[in-house]
């Protein structure tokens, strides 16, 4: 299942000339011969990303910004990443966070964010996108594990990502991926931080419900009919719901749809026929939602994906 970039999720080949100025974000640029500092005066840096291979609801990404990033957005996955270069700037949770290389970036499931270079020289980070579904696999369906600032130092937590987050080149062993996964979902939960309160859910339901939505993405579902399928009355199913996958039912439905018209999309469809096979009322449809979740227009997101 494609997911979310939920930052600005493209698939095209990382080559070398997209690279930023080596000597501007002090790190070498493979392939290179020539001194790439002396074109900085005359030509800037260009914005890229590089999307590895879609995995088991987990997602990985590698990107460069100049500048502006994306527009305040959210999605429905972890974004769990590392600034690699540069000062990554965002807003998140009313204030601005400022990442560095060394910490580790945890956005929680459905809160608002977007992102920018803290100074002129853009930032380069690494970003993997995970489904609340797959953390709760692991933990057998806990709240959520939460860091309040989205920034953590905790160094438990940067070391669980240390195999998530190497070079997106070099592929990840299936086995080794799952090990890593474990690793990391309980790191998250020991650095949130939080004790572990016992609360009143039905994870059963709300899966139920869950893997039902990913039946009935070309046609409207109901909290109804969500109940009914679950076994779960309504209101406690969409409580449930947030409370073991991080957005609500319909936020995640939503999100199922803009995969399979980013897929669509790929594949050489249009947007009107994207937005109508996803399940969307219209094309204008499709791009609000686009938009407010991913920060960018459909537009733009295949601008970047044909570079």
């Amino acid at each position: 299942m494609l997911r979310t970039l939920q930052h600005l999720l493209s698939i095209f080949h990382l080559s070398a000339r997209r690279y930023p100025p080596a000597n501007t974000l002090g790190y070498r640029v493979p392939n290179r011969t020539q001194d790439i500092a002396t074109m900085v005066k005359y030509m800037p840096p260009s914005d890229w990303l590089h999307r590895a291979p879609n995995i088991g609801g987990l997602e990985r990404i590698e990107a460069f910004f100049a500048g502006h990033g994306y527009d305040l957005h959210r999605h429905d996955t972890y974004a769990i990443g590392r600034t690699l270069a540069g000062v990554q700037r965002f807003q998140y949770r009313g204030g601005w966070r400022h990442s560095l290389p060394g910490g580790t970036l945890v956005l929680h499931p459905d809160e608002v964010h977007n992102g920018e270079a803290g100074t002129d020289s853009g930032f380069h980070y690494r970003m993997m996108y995970i489904e609340p579904a797959l953390i709760q696999q692991i933990l057998g369906g806990q709240p959520l594990p939460f860091i309040k600032t989205g920034l953590s130092t905790d160094p438990r937590l940067f070391a669980a990502t240390d195999v998530l987050m190497r070079s997106l080149d070099d592929p990840l062993d299936p086995l080794e991926e799952q090990d890593a996964l474990f690793d990391l979902a309980h790191a998250l939960s020991a650095a949130s931080g939080v004790p572990i309160k016992r609360q009143r859910f039905d994870y059963a339901a709300a899966e139920r419900a869950r893997a039902f939505m990913h039946s009935a993405l070309d046609r409207p579902v109901t909290l109804e009919e969500l109940a009914q399928h679950s076994g779960r009355d309504r209101w406690s199913l969409s409580r449930d719901f947030r409370l073991l996958f991080g957005t609500s039912p319909y936020r995640y439905l939503t999100m199922r749809r803009l995969d399979l018209v980013r897929s669509l999309l790929m594949q050489g469809q249009s947007l009107v026929g994207a937005a109508l096979i996803a399940g969307f009322t219209d094309q204008s449809h499709m791009t609000r939602q686009f938009s407010k979740t991913y920060g960018l227009s459909p537009a733009r997101w295949l601008k970047m994906h044909r570079r």
